[in-house]
C-alpha cells in the first residue's frame, strides 16, 4: 500500500479555507447539494478495515483449492478473504452457542 502525497496548499487556497471556516452555517448555499438526514443507504463499516496480521498457516490443499474455486468476479474478493469470512462466521457461531 502506498501512502498518498499531497501538494501544499497555495496561500489563496489557505485563505479560502479560512474564509469558509469562519462563515456561519446559514450563509452556506446548499441548493446544489442539499443536506439529507436519510441514511437508509449507509453502509456500516464501509471505510473500516480491520488490522491484519501476517502469519504462516498450513491448510489442507483441498480446502485451499475449494476456496480459490469459489471466486466471485463481481466482488473481487480473493480466497484469503473468503477464508477469513468463514472463520469469522465460525467464531460468531461458537461464541453465540457458548454464551447461551
Amino acid at each position: 500500500m502506498q501512502k498518498a502525497t499531497f501538494k501544499q496548499l497555495t496561500p489563496t487556497q489557505q485563505a479560502e479555507l479560512v474564509a469558509l471556516e469562519n462563515m456561519p452555517d446559514e450563509a452556506i448555499d446548499t441548493q446544489d447539494i442539499p443536506e439529507t438526514a436519510d441514511w437508509s443507504d449507509a453502509k456500516r463499516g464501509f471505510f473500516y478495515r480491520p488490522v491484519k496480521q501476517q502469519i504462516t498457516l498450513r491448510l489442507d490443499a483441498d480446502l485451499i483449492d475449494w476456496f480459490k474455486n469459489q471466486g466471485d468476479a463481481l466482488s473481487g474478493k480473493g480466497y484469503q478473504t473468503r477464508i477469513n469470512l468463514a472463520l469469522r462466521e465460525y467464531v460468531a457461531q461458537y461464541t453465540t452457542d457458548e454464551s447461551s
